[in-house]
């Protein structure tokens, strides 16, 4: 069986870290990207892997990770976007993104479509974190930055709705590229998650919630079964899924004129 490059974002932690570790013990190439120098460089030296870091909160950083994605490996077998998180109070990035829509949904959206050339070569698979958040999400192409009406829970909602919305339209774009691509609810894993927000749902990660949630190996499951799996056969491309099982989504992530418009303004708010 000839090795794979996995690249995974978010892998310092919590589910990112699981599969990696898990990926690597299977004889594959995982390529480790965090947002924290420490704790990424600790995963990487703990499983002799490359590391990069690269804080979503600025789109030039996003670049920079592409070019070296791209300058160290000729091919990517799978794509893992699992960075990601909830923030609290409304807040713009340097980019004048809303937060919590730029961390989870145009950072590797941009990402993504910066490696596109090594993916359609390698075939690749793009395997996107979502949430069952997705639920409460309300898409609204006009007001992206959440200007008129913003909740904490809506923000993270509306970003995990996009993630799933991002997935069916890059199947629909590059399907016959041969990329193929997923979506997926990992669970409530016990992970620090939401500590650094402002969230009201931080403290149920501190808290005696905390023993009901699943642990970061659980919740990597359906994540490797995507990355181990073959499209076609054991899942479909373009899909959300929860626990290796079609799942049910918010109504408007099947709304295909919805997710070719966001497509269109995710490409206009990175372009630099």
């Amino acid at each position: 069986m000839t090795q794979r490059t996995i690249v995974i974002t978010g892998a310092s932690d919590g589910i990112g870290a699981a599969a990696a570790r898990t990926l690597t013990q299977s004889g594959d190439r995982v390529v480790l990207v965090g947002r924290s120098e420490e704790k990424t460089q600790a995963i990487a030296k703990e499983l002799n892997a490359d590391y990069f870091v690269s804080d979503f909160a600025e789109l030039d950083q996003v670049r920079t990770l592409a070019a070296q994605l791209r300058d160290d490996y000729d091919r990517i077998d799978v794509l893992a976007n699992n960075a990601g998180g909830i923030m609290g109070k409304h807040q713009l990035t340097v980019d004048g993104n809303e937060s919590t829509f730029q961390i989870n949904h145009l950072a590797p959206f941009l990402l993504t479509t910066e490696l596109m050339d090594v993916l359609t070569a390698s075939n690749a698979k793009v395997i996107n974190t979502a949430s069952a958040a997705n639920g409460f999400g309300k898409m609204d192409l006009f007001d992206l930055a959440s200007e008129h009406t913003y909740s904490t829970n809506r923000a993270y909602g509306t970003a995990k709705l996009a993630n799933i919305l991002f997935t069916s339209e890059l199947h629909r774009r590059f399907g016959e590229q041969g990329i193929t691509t997923a979506a997926f609810h990992p669970g409530v894993v016990r992970t620090n998650f939401a500590a650094e927000s402002t969230s009201p749902m931080r403290h149920a990660y501190k808290t005696l919630l905390n023993r009901f949630m699943l642990t970061p190996d659980q919740g990597a499951d359906t994540l490797l079964w995507l990355s181990n799996g073959t499209p076609g056969t054991d899942w479909i491309s373009g899909a959300y899924y929860a626990k290796r099982a079609l799942a049910k989504a918010n109504a408007q992530a099947y709304d295909a004129e919805l997710a070719q418009g966001l497509w269109e303004a995710s490409e206009a708010l990175v372009a630099r």
